[in-house]
């Protein structure tokens, strides 16, 4: 697989496109209400078509569904006798502290067996304990050889620095910070997360990177369809519709010069435009979903096209 990227300074190798799989969570739990449940069948479904077209790396965690998303991607890999996925899931610090890390990790082992954790990240800097205290759990496991790498999510410029410190200290790297970023949110890119990601070598990996399904056009095309979606996220949707029209409208215009859909536009922009720093994780409810986004490591869009979608999304 010749686009393989680096993941931060590690030896780790991704796909440019990850499959996110927060949708397996089979409907356990508050934070899985996003999605309707998704039969077993369907989820195999999805990991083959993701793996068969050149994903290499999942990424679940144990939030999601209380570890029914990691239970559910580990059977399907095993039925699929999928060959060496990368796997990368992440801990949960609200109301903990960093002893939890190693507390848990053997549930995080025994949702995801046979398969070995490639990328254990800490989802918050929100916990009861310091980012010191939890960069030193996370390089005993390193340590111990238990887990490959380490990673952080929604870390702060100031915050991800001190990991980065910690694991140095430790003789390792920190590899990722797994932040919101698309072309209609691009805060890292203001705050700090973004530069320092590049000056000290560590992925960026986009969640959301459609937008919550604004970035792919169909909503655009079709307005009724934001009407079966839940309704604490109906108000956001139809604010953000109005806001991107001219945006699609540029996405639009470069897809159909490259043959392909608005979504994998979107995407490609994500993991093109700042280099190899950017890697993304979009779900999918479906294959046709996961060819769409495949299609974004197949595409490539010129300079001219990068630029025209940034200014088109500054003015936004």
């Amino acid at each position: 697989m010749s686009n393989l990227r680096r993941l931060g300074k590690t030896d780790i190798e991704v796909s440019p496109i990850g499959l996110g799989t927060w949708q397996f969570s089979e409907g356990v739990g508050l934070n899985s209400k996003f999605w309707k449940v998704i039969p077993d069948t369907l989820r195999d479904e999805i990991v083959k078509t993701s793996f068969d077209l050149g994903i290499n790396w999942f990424d679940t965690a144990e939030y999601y569904g209380n570890g029914k998303s990691e239970l559910g991607l580990a059977n399907s890999l095993k039925k699929l006798n999928v060959d060496s996925p990368i796997i990368a899931t992440k801990w949960w610090p609200i109301f903990r502290t960093a002893r939890s890390i190693k507390k848990t990790f053997p549930t995080r082992l025994n949702n995801l067996s046979p398969y070995p954790i490639d990328l254990h990240q800490i989802h918050s800097p929100y916990s009861f304990s310091s980012i010191k205290s939890e960069m030193n759990a996370m390089a005993d496991l390193l340590d111990d050889g238990k887990i490959r790498s380490v990673g952080v999510s929604n870390f702060s410029a100031n915050k991800m620095r001190k990991a980065y410190e910690v694991l140095e200290s430790r003789g390792y790297v920190l590899a990722s910070n797994q932040v919101k970023y698309n072309i209609m949110d691009r805060k890292i890119e203001q705050n700090g997360v973004m530069d320092l990601a590049k000056e000290l070598g560590i992925s960026i990996i986009a969640y959301t990177p459609l937008e919550w399904g604004i970035l792919t056009g169909k909503l655009h095309e079709n307005p009724k369809l934001i009407d079966s979606k839940p309704s604490f996220r109906k108000r956001y949707l139809k604010m953000k519709l109005k806001k991107s029209s001219s945006l699609i409208e540029t996405l639009t215009l470069i897809a159909a010069d490259h043959n392909t859909s608005v979504s994998s536009v979107a995407l490609n922009w994500i993991i093109s435009f700042n280099g190899d720093t950017v890697v993304c994780i979009p779900g999918a409810s479906a294959s046709a979903q996961v060819i769409q986004n495949v299609q974004a490591q197949n595409i490539s869009l010129s300079k001219e096209d990068l630029n025209l979608i940034d200014d088109v999304s500054k003015k936004l």
